[in-house]
Parts: C-alpha cells; structure tokens; sequence
C-alpha cells in the first residue's frame, strides 16, 4: 500500500516574522525556510508505518515555488521514497492545494493521504478536511495514534473532553497532531541518499487543477504591543482598576 504525504515550506519556527511595510503581507526576504513541523510528523509516521510492513511506498508532496524541492529532500532524507512537486509562484490557498492533492491521490492511487492538521504561516487547519470532501474518503484528524487492524485505521484523536478512537476504511485522510511522535533526527548518510531519490514536476494546469486565489488579503498588521504592568496599593484598588478600567469584572 502506498502513502500519499503533503509537506509545506514555511518559514522556520525560531524565526520571529516580520510585517512587509505595506502590510500586504509577512517578509519572507532572506529568512530562513522549512518544513511545516505538523507535515514533519506526518512523514515520519507515514514512515514508521512502512518500518511495519504496512506500507511498500512513501511519496513525497509539495506545492509551490521551486524551492520546494529542498524541502522535499528533507521528507526523503527522513525516509519517504520519492517526491513530486507541484511548481506554481501563486499563492496557493487552502482549496487550491486540496484540489491539486486530489488530482495526485487519483494518478497515484494511494491507500492513505497522510497531512499536517495545520500550517504555522496561514493556521487554516482546512487541507485535509476540504480533500477529504472532494476525494469522498473517511477522514480522521488531529491523530495523536494510528495503528492497522483487520485491514481497517484505528486513529486516535485528541478531543475536548479526552480521546477518540475512530476505526476507518481505506483509502483515507488523516491529519496529525504533535503528540503522534517525535520525527527522527536526519543523518548526513540519509541526506546524502535523498539527493539521489526521484522528484517528478508537474504544473497546475498539467493536472486540470485552476490554482487562482479566491480569497483576497486586504492587511496584514502585528499584534499590539503588550502595555506595561503596573503596582497597586492594596486590594481595593486592584478590584477597582480591575472593574472600571480593565472591566473584567
């Protein structure tokens, strides 16, 4: 069974982000760029699961500018055995992204399509649910377990009130979540293999897929500055700050 795995380029998360001055949108000029930790993890679970015997193959997405291929190169180190990439310069939006994975799940065939639950530059928290819609598959997301039994999915997703087990049949869409492991530290030997393994390009239109973005950005602006603490006498006049001031109470 193969596994169909979306990794997104973003900028690194020790990165601290900056607005561009026309507030059209964060500077992205000389930063340093990875892997979308949440996709990390999906990799490296859908790897572990080959590890099992129950995956023969790891395939490897990216959609985006050519840069992408980098960060398939770190999906392969990790063990994914070949990559695609879907090369556009348009801002691609949540709905583009699962339109052009449904039109790989259907070239490709897979048995699961494993994602992140989210990306930390846009949080949309919306691919997997919108592919799962337009491929009519059984989803399951923020994955905290995932184990085969009798040929079906056992998840198990982290919920308000604790934990939720879901059993589902293939093909599926699963999206992690950050307590499913802790993806492997890559080897020198592992990065030097992964500049050898395969990564096919596509574009949009190779694939019938319109990638046009439907939703305009009109600002992007930093959150306010936190204000400064300040010391209060006594009780009283906490509660009175609190109550005509904060009015929290």
């Amino acid at each position: 069974m193969k596994a169909l795995v979306a990794v997104k380029r973003v900028v690194d998360y020790n990165v601290k982000v900056r607005v561009k001055s026309d507030q059209t949108g964060v500077d992205i000029a000389n930063v340093k760029m990875s892997m979308n930790p949440f996709d990390e993890i999906a990799v490296e679970e859908a790897v572990r699961l080959k590890e099992k015997g129950i995956l023969t193959e790891v395939v490897v997405v990216s959609c985006g500018v050519t840069q992408c291929q980098e960060t398939l190169r770190t999906a392969m180190a990790i063990g994914a055995d070949r990559g695609i990439l879907v090369e556009t310069s348009e801002e691609l939006q949540p709905l583009a992204v699962a339109k052009l994975l449904k039109a790989l799940a259907d070239k490709e065939q897979p048995g699961m399509v494993i994602l992140g639950k989210q990306a930390i530059d846009d949080d949309c928290n919306q691919t997997g649910q919108m592919l799962a819609a337009l491929a009519d598959w059984p989803q399951a997301t923020f994955a905290s377990k995932v184990e085969m039994v009798d040929g079906n999915l056992h998840v198990t997703r982290e919920v308000d009130g604790g934990l939720e087990t879901l059993k589902l049949s293939l093909p599926a869409v699963i999206t992690t979540d950050l307590r499913l492991n802790e993806p492997r530290y890559v080897t020198l030997p592992n990065i030097m293999k992964a500049k050898k393994k395969q990564i096919d390009i596509f574009k949009p239109e190779d694939l019938g897929v319109d990638v046009t973005p439907r939703i305009k950005t009109l600002k992007v602006s930093e959150p306010p500055k936190r204000s400064v603490g300040i010391k209060v006498a006594d009780v009283a006049t906490l509660v009175d700050k609190l109550k005509n001031e904060a009015k929290v109470i």
